[in-house]
């Protein structure tokens, strides 16, 4: 069965062919980040435009690629939330469209649902049950999956996603969008033990997250040096590097910890890390440590750590595979949580 998938939840177009006895057969994506870059985050209508520019192309690309023709195509999949609003309709409005034009079931995917899966796509893929830390810019979640289909939410941030937190972090420091990468290539010239922050709810016993008070602490100590009287440019410039890799390996500490206390707490000893933020480097190196307690780490490759098509496909696939599928209505779920999966 080949599985073309779409992905337009936000500012990346992501197309893809995933075939149940192959695998990934192609994809291609296309990012938005210099067309937001001018307005230091994602503006939603440009977003949208886009997608309805980027779609069709994508969808010949990646057909090219592979060999194959349109109608050669048994399903199509795509998601159908959470995101932006606009931005889903485009890909759902496609995805509809060429599925009745080939008469072909279509179906919604949750994009949580394919971050989680992501890894999946890998030679080395984890096995079931096992830990799934999604990190991301709009979401930071510790989930229990039993299986394919089977999620149970353990712990969430109760205010800013760590990704959201490194992109507020970074535009206080002036740094260039997309803020995450940025204050990560800042904090590779920094020196943490230089400025200290604190490591919010790492002191409860539960699994949820707060990143908010994180970043007003970076905040804070940021305007304080700032404010000084005979600051010089070049020792702004090292408390800035300081400052930003001690708000990375906050941030990384807490996420580590916490991903080992849902271990600890289920017994289990498998842990995937998925969504933007898994590409963090420090993120990687901290996960990878946890291999000398017995923990096995997996990640998505660097490509699928972001929104992608592939990622759609394969969660796609494996839902028609259970013999899922959605009605002919279009329709879009902004907000939607991943435990409603299992309603």
């Amino acid at each position: 069965m080949i599985i073309l998938g779409i992905e337009s939840s936000c500012d990346e177009t992501g197309l893809a062919l995933y075939c149940t006895e192959r695998g990934l057969l192609a994809h291609a994506l296309f990012s938005q980040v210099d067309l937001h870059a001018l307005y230091g985050g994602v503006v939603p209508e440009l977003a949208s435009r886009d997608h309805v520019r980027r779609l069709v192309p994508l969808t010949r690309q990646v057909c090219d690629e592979a060999g194959i023709e349109l109608a050669a195509i048994d399903a199509v999949a795509y998601t159908a939330g959470p995101g932006l609003a606009g931005a889903l309709l485009t890909g759902a409005m496609m995805a509809r469209g060429l599925a009745w034009a080939l008469q072909r079931p279509a179906l919604g995917v949750h994009h949580l649902e394919g971050h989680v899966l992501a890894p999946m796509l890998e030679p080395e893929a984890p096995e079931f049950p096992f830990i799934c830390l999604l990190v991301s810019g709009g979401h930071t979640q510790l989930i229990h999956v039993q299986a394919p289909g089977d999620y149970r939410l353990l712990g969430e941030s109760i205010d800013d996603a760590a990704g959201e937190a490194f992109d507020k972090t970074a535009k206080m420091l002036g740094l260039s969008y997309p803020g995450g990468p940025a204050l990560s290539r800042l904090a590779e010239t920094g020196d943490p033990a230089n400025v200290s922050l604190p490591r919010p709810m790492m002191d409860r016993a539960d699994l949820d997250f707060s990143f908010s008070g994180l970043k007003t602490a970076a905040i804070t100590r940021y305007k304080a040096f700032n404010g000084k009287q005979g600051t010089s440019d070049d020792e702004l410039a090292r408390f800035k590097a300081d400052l930003a890799a001690s708000f990375e390996l906050a941030v990384v500490e807490v996420l580590i910890g916490k991903s080992r206390r849902a271990l600890q707490q289920t017994g289990l000893s498998r842990l995937v890390i998925s969504g933007g933020v898994s590409a963090n480097r420090q993120l990687r190196q901290a996960a990878d440590a946890l291999e000398a307690d017995g923990v096995q780490v997996f990640y998505p490759r660097l490509e699928f750590c972001t929104d992608n098509g592939a990622m759609i496909a394969l969660a796609g696939a494996s839902r028609l595979q259970r013999g899922e599928s959605s009605d002919l209505a279009v329709s879009v779920k902004p907000r939607w949580p991943l435990e409603s999966l299992m309603a």
